[in-house]
């Protein structure tokens, strides 16, 4: 499904930057340091991970831990990688990641970003393991706050 107002990668992947950052973009190799927040669009659009969220409630708490990668280390799903590659520090960015360029079909867990409350791993476990009833469809707003040089 395209989405009006986002732009289509030629792998599929939608994106629209809600801020626009300063500086360079990463390069293969470097670590990055994201803050991100993730939604199933074909599960009534439910948050699977998100910060600072009011308290008392399954996600709630500002206090994880930034998410950090290496870039082209294949430590991420494909969507992530590729979105990041066109970001600059400071930057925000709403992506849509169609099934193929998300986990793998066999286990979540072995790519990040992953849910970091036991809420979120659930809402994103029925989704990706339900055959075929419920679109796989994500969507994830990725903030990059610094790119860490290769040492």
């Amino acid at each position: 499904m395209r989405y009006p107002d986002y732009t289509e990668t030629e792998s599929g992947l939608q994106y629209k930057d809600l801020r626009v950052g300063d500086g360079p973009s990463p390069k293969k190799g470097e670590t990055v340091v994201v803050d991100w927040d993730g939604y199933t669009i074909g599960y009534y659009g439910r948050i699977f991970e998100a910060r600072n969220k009011t308290k008392g409630g399954s996600f709630e708490g500002g206090d994880k831990d930034f998410f950090k990668f290496k870039v082209g280390s294949g430590q991420v799903i494909p969507a992530f990688e590729e979105a990041i590659s066109g970001m600059a520090p400071g930057g925000v960015r709403r992506i849509i990641v169609p099934p193929d360029l998300g986990y793998p079909d066999n286990d979540y867990n072995k790519l990040g970003p992953k849910p970091t409350t036991f809420s979120g791993q659930r809402a994103l476990d029925f989704v990706l393991r339900n055959q075929g009833l419920i679109d796989k469809t994500l969507l994830f707003d990725i903030e990059l706050l610094k790119i860490i040089p290769n040492q």
